[in-house]
């Protein structure tokens, strides 16, 4: 364990808000950059304080965020052959202290260091008894295979040192500024972001619709709880119920759900987390729950197959193949369901259509226990490049003959939904997507349980089907396979409008003949590589003529809402496609971030030959920046916009400023040159530039609209809703 923060070369550039290469070259151009003090030849560490003075000293920097200092310390804390979250359990307990007992804080706060050191550890375990329970001191009797305590890390007081005391003293500025519960989740985020291949936190959005799906439950449970995004959807009043397969992890979600809990509420807390493999090891075993919801790891070859041959969970003795492990986890949830109580699972949408698994969901079927398959746009959850399915079923109750599904395509693609459809990360539409949802779920439910008639079905939305309809040799419960399509919004109507705007870009654009140049007498001093003065925007932003503001992982957003004041958040790929900014600013860090303005300069840190000019047509002012974005804020009285823009479209700027460092171009924004030029010549070709921008971009506009009149066009023509038009 190293007794000072170190840093890596790629984290001193997202501190600095630069690309690695730019880190690259300080190392080689300044003969006073700091000199490693660990890591290898191919990725050398570098003291923290160190850097951190050497870019103060350069102005490159003005001081460490906060969250930065406690991440490093975090690290710093970490030891190598321990569980990487182990210093996360104990910032968390840290944090939870705040929380619920801030006056105990303040009381120690100013004690000397060698009375701090034994007085924080049992004032921490002493809080954890009250929140969690006597269990708190013992981990439910399970240890994590690095010692740490398996429910909180906290059963044992023990001595903390200088480093740990510093954390904490860190941790009291954190929580003074944003909370307690919103500072651990930004050191939850972080640690998430570093470990994508051990963790896939379901995003808040996607755990509020399967907790609104299960209404209100009394009693709820997760099987395969991580981080606790799913419980922590619920209402702090409901008795939390999980289990993980990582003692830490666990560890982690329960200090995450006592910090979300309002102080007021009173200890303990009505949460219950457990460690363990709820397949092969159930710690639930005789209970069963008012709900259970589940996203549950995808694609398991080892999941206690064999073992669990004769398991009570399989209904009438069939167990779930092998290569059917997200099957097995529906079984096991629906039998932890009390009769007539709900289960919700996002599951992977090859689990309703692959061969194998044809008997299990035949036997769901059959028994009424399935009752909703749901199809949700790619980007609504992990992995964010599939298009995932929420499964909702019903313990079956005696006497309960009700036989039918409900088929809910929410990503099809119809006229007026192209948003939804879409999908990708950033571009699920959440609010609509919730609606959609929760309207069909809660009527076709309602009339389920009190034998009311079925709603209609919706082409190109939902349908409900008869189970004994889904029962062939294929037994495939992919919505897109029983939903049928809509007829095109509007008609024929809505086709002639669609044609008529699509007319209306075409007449727009410009002649390409009064955009395209004549030859340049002599060329552009300095452009296109030739002879001539040129200038770096590093010099310019040196000389005070041009602000640079990175954007590194942007700021945290959540889903945009109907708050016409929430602060709109820009993001590499809406700058890319045009669109619209489809999340707002997090209220917790809407003060200080910087906001776009009329005449600002946008680049994406990745790729090469978009930038654009915030204004009419552009892209809007007041917003935030979402990730991997750079502000470029010149001086228009000495550098025109236009003329900064057109340059950073350019071929040569990318080729010259890129680094390939990976498979992925990322371009060193204070590399790009121009040619120095007079204000007056710079405005003369900045307006060129924005010509040929306006150009490119309705040209672009109008290629999508004519994709989408061709293929509604298309639809209808299949669908028999439209004849062709006459033959020329």
């Amino acid at each position: 364990m190293p007794d000072r923060p170190e840093v890596t070369a790629v984290e001193i550039a997202r501190l600095a808000g630069v690309g690695r290469a730019a880190v690259s070259n300080w190392r080689r151009r300044h003969p006073d950059f700091p000199r490693p003090v660990g890591g290898t030849d191919s990725s050398p560490a570098f003291a923290l304080a160190e850097v951190e003075a050497w870019l103060r000293s350069q102005g490159k920097i003005a001081e460490l965020p906060l969250l930065e200092r406690v991440w490093r310390l975090v690290e710093t804390l970490r030891d190598p052959a321990g569980h990487p979250a182990a210093p996360l359990v104990r910032a968390g307990a840290v944090l939870l202290l705040h929380h619920r007992e801030p006056d105990r804080w303040a009381a120690l706060a100013d004690q000397p260091d060698t009375r701090l050191a034994t007085a924080l550890p049992r004032a921490l375990a002493d809080t954890a008894r009250t929140v969690f329970g006597p269990d708190a001191a013992t981990g439910n009797g399970t240890e994590g295979s690095d010692g740490s305590d398996g429910a909180t890390g906290l059963g044992r007081p023990g001595l903390f040192g200088s480093t740990e005391l510093d954390l904490a003293r860190l941790l009291a500025r954190l929580a003074a500024e944003e909370g307690p519960a919103a500072g651990y989740e930004q050191l939850l985020t972080r640690y998430a972001e570093a470990n994508t291949r051990q963790l896939s936190p379901t995003p808040p959005e996607a755990a509020e619709l399967l907790a609104a799906v299960a209404g209100v439950p009394a009693t709820v449970l997760d099987p395969a709880t991580g981080l606790g995004a799913l419980l922590l959807a619920l209402p702090s009043t409901t008795d939390r119920y999980g289990q993980d397969t990582d003692p830490v992890t666990t560890a982690l979600a329960r200090l995450r759900l006592a910090l979300h809990a309002p102080a007021t509420d009173p200890a303990p807390l009505p949460v219950d987390l457990r460690p363990g493999d709820a397949l092969r090891a159930d710690a639930y075993t005789g209970h069963t729950f008012d709900a259970v919801l589940c996203q549950p790891p995808y694609n398991e070859r080892d999941w206690g197959h064999d073992e669990l041959q004769f398991d009570r969970r399989w209904p009438g003795g069939l167990v779930p193949p092998r290569g059917e492990s997200e099957l097995a986890w529906v079984l096991h949830c629906l039998a932890r369901t009390r009769p007539g109580g709900l289960t919700a699972l996002l599951l992977p949408p090859t689990v309703a259509a692959r061969r194998a698994g044809r008997r299990v969901r035949a036997e769901l079927l059959r028994s009424g226990a399935l009752r909703a398959v749901v199809a949700l746009p790619a980007g609504a959850a992990p992995p964010y490049g599939v298009p995932l399915h929420l499964w909702v079923l019903r313990a079956p109750r005696p006497g309960d003959d009700f036989r039918q599904v409900l088929m809910l395509d929410a990503a099809a693609t119809s006229p007026g939904s192209a948003e939804l459809a879409e999908g990708g990360r950033d571009k699920v539409r959440w609010p609509e997507l919730r609606r959609t949802v929760l309207d069909a779920w809660r009527a076709f439910d309602l009339a389920a349980r009190e034998g009311l008639p079925l709603p209609e079905d919706r082409p190109g939305r939902y349908r409900t089907v008869a189970a004994i309809d889904l029962l062939d040799d294929e037994t495939d419960l992919s919505p897109a396979r029983h939903v049928p399509p809509a007829a095109p919004a509007g008609g024929a109507a809505g086709l002639s409008h669609l044609g008529g705007r699509l007319t209306e870009l075409l007449a727009g654009l410009a002649d390409p003949g009064t955009l395209l140049p004549g030859p340049a007498a002599d060329p552009v001093p300095g452009a296109g590589g030739g002879a001539g003065p040129v200038v770096t925007l590093g010099e310019l932003v040196r000389a005070g003529l041009l602000e640079v503001h990175s954007s590194g992982a942007g700021a945290p957003t959540r889903p945009a809402g109907t708050d016409p004041s929430a602060t709109p958040v820009l993001t590499d790929q809406d700058l890319v496609t045009g669109a619209a900014p489809g999340a707002v600013l997090d209220r917790a860090a809407a003060e200080g971030t910087p906001l776009t303005r009329p005449g600002d300069v946008l680049v994406p840190a990745l790729g090469g030959g978009v930038a654009r000019v915030v204004g009419p047509g552009g892209p809007p002012a007041g917003a935030a920046l979402g990730r991997q974005l750079h502000l470029l804020r010149p001086d228009p009285a000495a550098l025109d916009p236009d003329f900064l823009a057109g340059h950073l479209r350019s071929t040569a700027a990318a080729r010259r400023a890129a680094s390939h460092a990976s498979t992925t171009t990322r371009l060193d924004i204070r590399r790009v040159e121009l040619p120095r030029l007079p204000i007056a010549e710079q405005r003369r070709l900045g307006t060129a530039f924005a010509r040929l921008a306006v150009f490119d971009a309705t040209l672009q506009q109008a290629a999508a609209l004519g994709h989408a009149l061709a293929q509604t066009v298309t639809d209808a023509l299949a669908a028999g809703t439209a004849e062709p038009p006459p033959a020329p």
